[in-house]
């Protein structure tokens, strides 16, 4: 997924939890209003939608306090040792994780600020057609 769609993606997200983008985008980063497109257009071009995701404002929309969050924890591989005092390689498959807290836009933000890829961070947390697999409904047999 491109920089652009995951920008595009948490602005939805964030927009539909009360973010007003256009109040943010003239306050932060220019203040004259170039349009929605134009905007994201910006950030990604000059490399300023570091200033968006690491925004409190927008972390509060995207993460909101008290509401259930759900997002995938990826697979991962590690050593370990057994009962034996063998080294083993333990594979964890990817699940879904759901969290509720008060300030969970916070421990969010910190997360991403330590993370290699920010927007690899934050993919976790949008939901996009890709993760939907439509459940197939068998229909009753004709009589």
């Amino acid at each position: 997924m491109k920089r652009i769609e995951i920008l595009v993606l948490s602005l939805k997200l964030a927009q539909s939890n009360g973010f007003d983008f256009q109040g943010w985008f003239q306050a932060n980063i220019q203040a004259e209003w170039p349009g929605s497109a134009d905007a994201i257009r910006m950030l990604t071009q000059q490399g300023r939608y570091y200033a968006l995701l690491f925004s409190h404002e927008f972390a509060m929309a995207v993460w909101k306090p008290g509401e259930q969050m759900q997002f995938l924890v990826p697979s991962a591989t590690y050593q370990q040792r057994n009962r034996n005092g063998e080294f083993i390689t333990v594979t964890r498959r990817p699940f879904t994780r759901r969290t509720t807290k008060t300030d969970a836009w916070e421990y969010h933000l910190q997360r991403m600020v330590v993370c290699k890829d920010p927007l690899s961070y934050l993919r976790r947390f949008l939901p996009t057609r890709e993760d939907v697999v439509p459940a197939t409904r068998k229909r009753p047999a004709a009589r």
